[in-house]
């Protein structure tokens, strides 16, 4: 989601007041790109999906933050245009679609997320100690010289991934960077956000830290795959807006991680089908560049397409049954958890969807 700058680094030449709607909000780069994304959505499951929008067909489900509520938004006016007695206004061609927001407590949408997680202080702590140190270490006085005064950037993870945001939003809006943001300076940059999101989501303890960042949200999703399996549920796609956060924690939990930074409007599918023989596979798809068709990615263990069964084997370790407890047992013990962001779909095809 393109966005303004969540907040901004110490040296920056930019006030929030500069921004439309302020800090953190969807700007109409965001709303361009989400609107494409629901276009992209509509013609991949064109045979799948009824071309007018069927409530009983789809759920849409949002964390509790401004952008990812109006990303739906937008989205949803790409996916599902009004046709035939759905236009109400021939002068514009959009219709409400409903976007369900859930609480921020124990969301499987927003669990994962830094701001919402009940562990918060534990990532910082643990990442601080055992992950990150010694690499910011070895570049603390280099960046120290051109835009950060304050060490604390240094010891928070988050807050390097916000000065490298904060400057990318800049740059696609064309804000003026500071002298010392050139090339290279900015490809560092990037390289120690990589870092801290490996951490926050890996490296160390990664199992313990995928349970409790992606561990619920992807219990939710092969339980929602298993209804549809059993024909238990009817409804044809779920979509989660959420945050970069939400598919790092979910990929890294799922170990297909690329170890890149997420582009906006970036979207992870995962796809149930019926072979021919009866079984059910998940496929699941990243599209982070919008010039080519979506990554094929696969669970480690298993093939592309990975039977249902075996899928929920090879990812049992990290499926968390009771997130507030397990939580709360994780600060006691003094582990670490961290981010989540996902937008979720299922598709037909050459196989049959389900």
């Amino acid at each position: 989601i393109t966005h303004c700058p969540v907040e901004n680094y110490p040296t920056s030449l930019h006030r929030e007041s500069e921004w439309p709607q302020g800090f953190g909000q969807l700007t109409k780069i965001g709303i361009q790109q989400q609107y494409e994304l629901g276009q992209y959505i509509k013609k991949r499951y064109s045979n799948f999906l009824c071309p007018a929008y069927r409530r009983e067909e789809i759920l849409v489900q949002s964390s509790e933050i401004d952008r990812t509520i109006m990303s739906a938004q937008a989205n949803l006016a790409g996916l599902f245009p009004p046709t035939g007695d759905q236009v109400w206004n021939p002068k514009l061609l959009w219709q409400p679609i409903p976007v369900h927001v859930v609480p921020r407590t124990y969301n499987p949408v927003s669990s994962g997320n830094l701001n919402n997680s009940v562990c918060h202080s534990e990532i910082q702590y643990f990442d601080r100690q055992k992950c990150v140190c010694f690499h910011l270490k070895e570049r603390k006085c280099f960046f120290n010289q051109r835009f950060v005064k304050s060490p604390e950037t240094f010891h928070n993870n988050f807050k390097i991934w916000h000065v490298q945001d904060t400057l990318l939003c800049e740059s696609i809006h064309n804000y003026s960077l500071p002298e010392w943001a050139t090339e290279e300076v900015m490809g560092k940059l990037n390289e120690l956000t990589v870092l801290s999101l490996s951490s926050l989501f890996g490296i160390y303890k990664r199992e313990e830290k995928a349970r409790l960042q992606g561990g619920l949200l992807l219990k939710t999703i092969l339980e929602n795959m298993s209804k549809a399996a059993t024909l238990q549920e009817k409804r044809k796609m779920l979509i989660y807006s959420a945050h970069d956060t939400t598919l790092g924690a979910l990929q890294m939990a799922l170990n297909v991680y690329n170890e890149r930074l997420f582009p906006y409007a970036a979207c992870q599918f995962f796809e149930l089908y019926q072979e021919k023989n009866g079984e059910h596979t998940i496929e699941m798809h990243f599209r982070n560049d919008t010039m080519r068709d979506p990554f094929l990615l696969t669970l480690p263990g298993c093939s592309s397409a990975c039977p249902l069964s075996t899928f929920e084997k090879l990812v049992s370790p990290i499926l968390v049954e009771d997130w507030s407890k397990e939580c709360k047992q994780t600060k006691r013990e003094g582990n670490a958890i961290s981010l989540a962001s996902h937008t979720r779909c299922q598709n037909g095809g050459g196989k049959k969807m389900q």
